[in-house]
C-alpha cells in the first residue's frame, strides 16, 4: 500500500474506541487510529489492547502512534507487532533521526513543531516515509503563540509557511502531502475553501476529525464532470499539435498538460494520466 492509495478522506479515530472504529472505516477513505493526542495518559494501555482486539482492514488504517524518544512508542510498537497494520504516522516529527525506530512500517510523518518545519526536506527522504503531513496548533504553541488561525478562520502566515514547506519538501522527494485539519467542525464552507486549495496546491488529501467532513473532503479533490471534460478536449488538441500552441484564448505549454493530466488522475481517469515523477 502506498498512502496515495488510501484516498483524500483520512478520519481520526481515538484507538480507546474500539466501538468507533468500524463506522469511522465506513465513512472514510481511511482511518487513523489515534493512540496519541486523541487519548488520555491513563487510557494509552487500554487502547493498545483495543487495537489488538478490535482488527480493521490493514490496507485502509493507519495508527497514530507517540512521539519519537517516549516510553509510550516503545508500547505502541509493541502493541503494533501483534497486529496487522504496517502504516503509521508518527506526531511530532522533528528530524530524519526521530524516524529510525519506524523502519520496517509505512510511514506518515506529521510535521507540526518548528524543529520539523526546518527539517521537512530530510525527513520526506527518509525511504520508509510514504507522505508528509502538518499540523499548525503543535506548530504554534512550539513557537510560544496562542493561535494558528485568525478569528475569521484564516491560517496564519506562520502556518501557512510550514504548510506551503511541507508540501514543497514532499513533492521534492517524490511524496503526497496531506493537509491539517480543520478544527471548527461546524464550519463546513471554510473547510470546502481550504480543501478546494489544497486540492489545486497538489495535497493528495485532508485529515478529518468529525465524519461530517469527510463528504467534504471528498467533493473538493473529486474533479467535476466539467473540469474532466476540459481536460479530455485540451489533450485530445495537445496530441494534434506540436510545441506550444493556443487552446480556448489561452496559450497551453507542458505545465498546463500536465495539469490536466492531474485533473483525470483524480477522476479516476488512466487513458491519458501519467504518474507523477519521482525526484530522486
Amino acid at each position: 500500500m502506498t498512502a496515495r492509495t488510501l484516498g483524500p478522506a483520512l478520519l481520526f479515530c481515538p484507538a480507546d474506541r474500539p466501538d468507533r472504529y468500524a463506522k469511522a472505516a465506513e465513512r472514510s477513505d481511511a482511518v487513523v487510529l489515534d493512540l496519541e493526542d486523541a487519548v488520555a495518559p491513563s487510557a494509552k494501555a487500554a487502547a493498545r489492547a483495543a487495537l489488538v482486539d478490535t482488527p480493521l482492514d490493514p490496507a485502509r488504517t493507519v495508527v497514530r502512534v507517540n512521539a519519537a524518544g517516549t516510553a509510550d512508542l516503545d508500547a505502541d510498537l509493541d502493541a503494533l507487532r501483534r497486529t496487522a497494520y504496517r502504516t503509521v504516522m508518527l506526531p511530532k516529527t522533528a528530524s530524519a533521526a526521530d524516524l529510525d525506530a519506524l523502519e520496517g512500517f509505512a510511514t506518515i510523518a506529521l510535521v507540526e513543531t518548528a524543529a520539523g518545519v526546518l527539517h521537512a526536506a530530510e525527513i520526506a527522504a527518509v525511504p520508509h516515509v510514504v507522505a508528509l503531513h502538518w499540523g499548525a496548533d503543535d506548530l504554534v504553541a512550539s513557537l510560544g503563540g496562542t493561535a494558528s488561525r485568525h478569528p475569521d478562520g484564516r491560517w496564519r502566515h506562520v502556518a501557512l509557511h510550514a504548510r506551503s514547506t511541507v508540501l514543497v519538501a514532499a513533492g521534492a522527494h517524490g511524496k503526497p502531502a496531506y493537509d491539517a485539519v480543520h478544527m471548527d467542525i461546524g464550519d463546513l464552507d471554510g473547510l470546502a475553501r481550504e480543501a478546494a486549495d489544497a486540492a489545486a496546491s497538489g495535497f493528495v488529501g485532508t485529515a478529518c476529525v468529525h465524519p461530517s467532513q469527510v463528504a467534504v473532503v471528498r467533493a473538493a479533490f473529486r474533479p467535476d464532470d466539467a473540469a474532466v471534460e476540459r481536460a479530455r478536449r485540451l489533450l485530445d488538441a495537445a496530441s494534434r499539435e506540436r510545441g506550444v500552441f493556443r487552446f480556448a484564448g489561452r496559450m497551453v505549454d507542458g505545465p498546463v498538460l500536465a495539469h490536466a493530466r492531474e485533473v483525470l488522475r483524480r477522476a479516476g481517469s488512466t487513458e491519458d494520466a501519467a504518474p507523477r515523477p519521482v525526484q530522486r
